[in-house]
């Protein structure tokens, strides 16, 4: 990669990822959900074709596969989160850190994103305890963006960044989707969760004073009358599973209008782009991407790499995209985009 001349854009000066030992195999998904579902639930092998056709081949969990088959309350599986989502960002941020040259009293402020558990002190606070940093540090914990948080959390740390161009700051993402599985619920939602969501993170520092690809432009979309598309719906024994089967549909009809709107306001059109990184979803989700994108069926390869690799991370997936992007960039621009909570559409230009 040519390093980038210091300016008042913000960079992404290193990227790191981490994920929980236990690595699941698509195939012994499947076989745990028949156990769990098929006596429970009505006409269950309509759903089988979902864990064939996700494009998924592994994923990663906090917790084995046998966590699965009980149920557990929302106390129990929320200090599992708070625990595991602590380990993983400590993680990731040493490796950024390490990839960056720096230490961690060279870091000014943390933006942590993360939607799938409840801390109070939020993770920033708990994690500092872990890794002593600065005591001066500035802290923005971010929740309820769902998948659209990886890029409105870059987006909005890049603000920060900008405002404050001698400052550095840690960006992180941290989901564990797989805590969210209630055995009890026998809904759509549920069941077609256990064959796409998995476990992750990734710790990134941006900032203007230093080298790498620039953050150059940001945008959000929030569509009326959809908040019942995608969410969390809260029970006593954790987070529910939301999400509307017409997203496809909706991209379809709605987000080529979005992209286009943004690239127009930045003098651009979807020529001027040389590579899109796009949340995985999923496979249906990425078809009508590639097709409002004017893209070659299978065109979005980071998206479809991370998909088949790691599943569906919620937020954290598109910060695994952009580090798969990295390791092989391509001069020129790149626009990333995730949907999430609200309706909402998030986009983001940058340059490599």
């Amino acid at each position: 990669m040519e390093k980038q001349l210091q300016n008042n854009l913000p960079k992404v000066i290193s990227i790191a990822t981490s994920v929980p030992c236990y690595k699941l195999n698509q195939q012994d998904v499947k076989k745990l959900a028949i156990k769990i579902f098929d006596s429970r639930v009505d006409n269950f092998s309509r759903f089988l074709s979902v864990y064939d056709n996700a494009s998924i081949q592994t994923r990663y969990s906090c917790v084995p596969l046998e966590w699965f088959e009980n149920p557990i309350g929302l106390a129990e599986r929320n200090a599992l989160y708070i625990k595991n989502a602590l380990n993983l960002l400590e993680e990731a941020t040493i490796k950024s850190l390490d990839n960056a040259y720096l230490k961690l009293s060279d870091i000014d402020g943390i933006v942590v994103v993360s939607s799938s558990g409840i801390a109070t002190p939020s993770l920033d606070a708990l994690l500092m305890e872990r890794l002593k940093f600065r005591r001066t540090i500035e802290r923005l914990p971010i929740f309820g963006l769902g998948c659209a948080g990886g890029v409105i959390g870059l987006a909005r740390t890049a603000q920060l960044a900008k405002a404050t161009p001698q400052k550095r700051y840690l960006y992180m993402v941290v989901e564990l989707c797989g805590l969210t599985f209630l055995y009890e619920d026998k809904s759509r939602s549920n069941i077609i969760a256990t064959a796409l969501f998995g476990d992750g993170a990734s710790a990134c520092i941006i900032s203007c004073n230093g080298y790498g690809p620039e953050i150059m432009a940001s945008h959000e979309h929030t569509w009326p009358d959809t908040l019942d598309v995608m969410g969390w719906g809260v029970t006593n024994h954790g987070l529910k599973a939301i999400f509307s089967q017409d997203i496809p549909t909706l991209i379809r009809n709605n987000m080529y209008d979005v992209v286009d709107y943004f690239l127009k306001q930045n003098n651009l059109s979807l020529s001027s782009i040389k590579n899109f990184l796009c949340h995985p979803g999923g496979t249906k989700v990425l078809d009508a991407l590639e097709e409002i994108l004017n893209l070659k069926s299978g065109s979005l390869i980071h998206s479809r790499t991370v998909m088949k690799n790691f599943g569906n991370m919620s937020a954290a997936t598109i910060m695994f995209v952009l580090e798969l992007a990295l390791k092989n960039p391509q001069a020129g621009l790149y626009l990333l985009s995730s949907l999430g909570p609200g309706f909402t559409a998030a986009l983001l230009l940058m340059r490599m």
